[in-house]
């Protein structure tokens, strides 16, 4: 199928204008919200792009007054979003037009849910009822611009946000938080370096798989995870390969966006072991995931086993078994250029006492298939390390 006719218009999780050439729409996206005075939040390198300050001309040029905030690290953290916030208040802004990777869209959900609230970030932690002492008026609207095809921060309603302090990331939760309106054009991700391409894709493939081997039912999400493995299976490796590669990219900007969908049901303890790993190291996310993923595949299998035989008869693998599904990933890490080891990004056996207790308590460990504690972690984190299936 040519990349020319990857286009529609969805209303699911919310409002997306999907395809090639339809970043043009952002003016009128941003119309649409009421944003007048939005501020477009994004990470320093992109906003050095010419296609920011073409998107800015674009907006001023249809009367919209806005305004460029950038100070956002690959693994934001609350100053950046104090920062952001600091500046939207400053500047009157009426929303936040995000634009980027998961690190800048987090960030900039969490400035425009910040906006008019009372207190600091952390009191709104999704905790007992704390996400439900926010102010809901004070949340204000947002367009989502995509430019990764992995977290699918653009379809969700929550931010991943770093404390340094501790070292930790925190989730941040609000139905409000979810963008009113996602301009998903695929061109925007043309010429992503390989590596980036695999890390972020190989994130989307296991926010699908993850969803899928969560317990509890949820056949919706479970019957999008797998079409967006499906479409990941299909289309990663040549996006790797090809980086203007548009039919490729559009597919993966789809499974990102339905992966992020899907994980509603839950994830599990690949993201238990990776979120220490990127807080303490500021690794990669999408990458540690993908490292971290047959270690505990294998430690999950007596849960997963028919489940995941089920799986590859739909991705149609020439192995349909658990064996064959494991065969097959190992062999697209390998593909894509994704390490094998926890060591090659710098995890030692020193760090694992603390990250296995961080893992242990990570917000995704409870919907893990197996339970996992302290000891459990551990021990997928020596493997992990040493390589060892």
């Amino acid at each position: 199928m040519a990349a020319a006719s990857l286009v529609g218009d969805w209303t699911y999780p919310t409002s997306i204008r999907f395809g090639a050439g339809r970043i043009r729409e952002l003016p009128d996206a941003c119309k649409a919200v009421g944003l007048r005075r939005p501020l477009l939040v994004t990470d320093p390198g992109l906003a050095k792009l010419p296609v920011i300050s073409d998107a800015l001309i674009g907006l001023r040029r249809n009367g919209i007054e806005v305004a460029l905030f950038s100070d956002v690290k690959p693994n934001p953290v609350v100053l950046n979003v104090d920062s952001g916030v600091a500046v939207l208040r400053a500047g009157k802004h009426d929303g936040v037009i995000a634009w980027g990777g998961g690190s800048a869209i987090d960030a900039a959900k969490a400035i425009a849910f910040m906006a008019g609230q009372v207190g600091a970030l952390w009191d709104f932690e999704p905790i007992g009822d704390g996400w439900t002492r926010a102010n809901p008026a004070g949340i204000l609207p947002s367009v989502a611009v995509p430019t990764t095809a992995g977290t699918g921060s653009e379809t969700n309603c929550a931010a991943v946000i770093g404390n340094p302090q501790t070292k930790t990331k925190k989730v941040i939760f609000h139905p409000r938080m979810m963008p009113s309106i996602v301009i998903a054009d695929p061109e925007l991700t043309v010429g992503l370096p390989a590596r980036l391409t695999a890390g972020t894709g190989m994130d989307a493939f296991l926010h699908c798989f993850e969803a899928y081997c969560a317990p509890g039912y949820h056949p919706y999400a479970e019957g999008i995870a797998v079409e967006g493995m499906r479409l990941v299976k299909e289309n990663l490796a040549r996006a790797v390969k090809d980086g203007r590669d548009l039919e490729a990219r559009s597919h993966m900007l789809a499974a990102s966006q339905m992966g992020s969908t899907a994980f509603q049901k839950g994830l599990g303890a690949i993201h238990s072991l990776s979120n220490p790993v990127s807080a303490v190291l500021d690794t990669h996310h999408g990458l540690t995931n993908a490292v971290a993923m047959p270690y505990v595949l294998k430690f999950n299998r007596a849960a997963i086993d028919e489940k995941v035989a089920r799986l590859s008869c739909w991705l149609k693998l020439h192995n349909p078994t658990f064996d064959g599904f494991m065969q097959w990933t190992l062999d697209l890490r390998r593909e894509i250029g994704i390490p094998h080891t926890l060591a090659e990004l710098g995890v030692k056996v020193e760090h694992l006492d603390k990250l296995a207790e961080m893992a242990a308590v990570d917000s995704t460990a409870g919907s893990n298939p197996v339970k996992a504690g302290v000891l459990e972690m551990r021990k997928m984190y020596e493997a992990a390390v040493a390589g060892r299936l």
